[in-house]
């Protein structure tokens, strides 16, 4: 991954033919896509299609296999992953939780202000009374809340999530598409967001990328155009007026 030039309004990332794989066999076919400020791509793929396989990627942990991968000089990117990721079995209060977002990047001259970035945090995405309980006992939502809180800790332009509403009921999942949508208008974010979750996805995204690793498509761009191709319409046709998940 290499670094540009920061301009106001240059996307933040940048993929040019990007083949993405573990090793040197590509998984898909390349991949073009701009994520600029305010943006919000999905990935949509059935399970096993390369989405967090592309996360990764652009979060740096896999090497492209081939093509180009470039993230605008000064970005600074924010994982949240999936939930069931982190062991329940290691003690951890939500706000050490959101704390070990803030050691990201901390060095022994930024000592000071910790508890100051973890309140923030918890407060940004309104989990500030969850601050002293178990993690383990939270709810699904209250725990994409705590790991929203992470991400945000590091104070991200980007923030990447992989599948974020998974085992939610729909009121919780809601809820939790709001608070990214708050985050998108507060803090100009950009936004990547891999889910089979399709209900409420369209009121907030911008751009799609449509990945089936069976059949080697991958098509990219505006949400109106992925969704109105015929290789989307032949594997899900009108799925987004319907509600339902690949």
């Amino acid at each position: 991954m290499t670094t540009e030039p920061e301009e106001p309004t240059a996307p933040r990332l940048i993929c040019e033919k990007l083949q993405i794989g573990h090793g040197a066999d590509p998984l898909l076919p390349p991949l073009d896509m701009q994520v600029g400020p305010g943006d919000v791509w999905v990935l949509i793929g059935r399970n096993g299609s390369g989405k967090s396989t592309l996360l990764r990627t652009l979060l740096g942990e896999l090497r492209p296999v081939s093509g180009v991968y470039n993230a605008r000089e000064g970005s600074r990117l924010a994982h949240v992953p999936q939930r069931g990721s982190h062991d329940l079995c290691v003690p951890a209060r939500a706000r050490d939780m959101v704390e070990s977002g803030v050691d990201r990047g901390w060095d022994f001259w930024r000592w000071g202000g910790r508890a100051e970035s973890v309140s923030k945090a918890l407060g940004d995405v309104g989990a500030t009374e969850l601050a002293g309980e178990p993690y383990g006992h939270l709810s699904e939502g209250q725990k994409q809340r705590v790991l929203m809180a992470r991400a945000m800790a590091s104070d991200p332009d980007v923030l990447l999530l992989d599948e974020p509403t998974s085992a939610m009921d729909p009121m919780a999942e809601h809820k939790i598409y709001d608070l990214i949508e708050r985050l998108i208008e507060e803090r100009s974010l950009s936004v990547i967001i891999a889910s089979n979750s399709l209900a409420v996805l369209p009121a907030i995204a911008t751009h799609m990328v449509y990945m089936d690793r069976d059949d080697q498509i991958v098509i990219s761009g505006e949400m109106a155009s992925v969704l109105a191709d015929p290789l989307f319409q032949a594997r899900y046709g009108n799925v987004m007026a319907n509600g339902e998940s690949p």
